[in-house]
């Protein structure tokens, strides 16, 4: 299994997490930011729990993010 984390509030809605992940992410057309698909939110991050499967893709977008707000780790 593995954790994904993401501060919303700080993405600048670069897309880079939907191009490496598009079936876990998607762009807002509300405010033009990044959503994490599936994800709950507390306190300003939402948190999401995956299949290892799911890794790779993720780890892909984190790395790709601009701004450092997602965090991929296993548990």
């Amino acid at each position: 299994m593995i954790r994904v984390i993401q501060q919303r509030i700080k993405c600048i809605g670069c897309n880079a997490c939907v191009e490496a992940a598009m079936h876990r992410w998607r762009v807002s057309k509300k405010d033009g930011r990044c959503t994490l698909i599936g994800a709950k939110e507390k306190r300003g991050f939402f948190k999401i729990i995956l299949e290892d499967d799911e890794y790779e893709a993720n780890k892909i977008a984190a790395n790709n993010c601009p701004v450092k707000i997602i965090k991929v780790e296993k548990i």
